[in-house]
């Protein structure tokens, strides 16, 4: 499903070459669960940005599915995103004018979808993740654990095959970042979406089936 081949990600900083990533080799097959770990600063935020098409490496091959999407044009790989890739951050980026509705179907009226039809795929993904109750609240009237649960529905609206967490229980206490860890999990191993997760949480990468770390902007494994 994903492969990267020779990736590296170069940054100039006040004409400092700083190398994030470092010629990276790595496969994730269709339905793995990936956990990336490392320490602030080591690239994990900057592989995921690639792994989902939001920034380009500077050298290096990405695959996913077998497309090098980055010979595409920026409208292609867009489109291909909208449609391929669900993302879900640790600072949910809910728009806070528009309800939990609203903000799940967002993916689904972008790509062109009917409304109604954007509205009812985006109302049983929030009943799946236990929302129904509260689809026409607002984010500033949900907790910080509903809101990620609108996050991961809307990142769900396109059926996407893979899907990229990063630090996804970062802000959240510990038994309702339990609750996010489960239903990631379930998408998972129930309707086998390929997920990356990048988090300091090990025993969150603990519950996936494999597990790498980044240092110094290469890969490394771990047991």
């Amino acid at each position: 499903m994903i492969i990267l081949d020779n990736l590296s990600k170069t940054f100039i900083k006040d004409g400092n070459r700083i190398e994030v990533l470092r010629n990276l080799k790595l496969e994730v097959k269709k339905g793995d669960s990936l956990a990336v770990l490392g320490v602030s600063g080591a690239g994990k935020s900057t592989l995921i940005h690639i792994l989902g098409t939001l920034d380009h490496p500077t050298s290096g091959m990405l695959l996913i599915g077998g497309n090098n999407v980055f010979e595409w044009g920026e409208k292609k790989i867009a489109s291909f995103r909208n449609r391929t890739i669900g993302f879900v951050f640790q600072f949910n980026n809910l728009l806070p004018e528009f309800t939990a509705l609203e903000n799940a179907m967002m993916p689904a009226l972008i790509s062109g979808l009917a409304k109604k039809q954007a509205a009812d795929k985006a109302f049983q993904l929030l009943r799946d993740v236990g929302l129904e109750h509260r689809v026409k609240h607002k984010p500033g009237e949900l907790s910080g654990g509903e809101q990620q649960r609108v996050a991961i529905a809307r990142s769900l609206v396109m059926e996407p095959e893979i899907l990229l967490a990063d630090e996804p229980t970062g802000n959240l206490d510990t038994e309702t970042g339990k609750k996010i860890e489960d239903i990631l999990i379930h998408l998972n191993k129930e309707k086998k979406i390929t997920l990356v997760v990048v988090t300091h949480n090990k025993l969150l990468a603990d519950r996936m089936s494999k597990r790498i770390g980044l240092r110094d902007g290469e890969i490394y494994d771990i047991q």
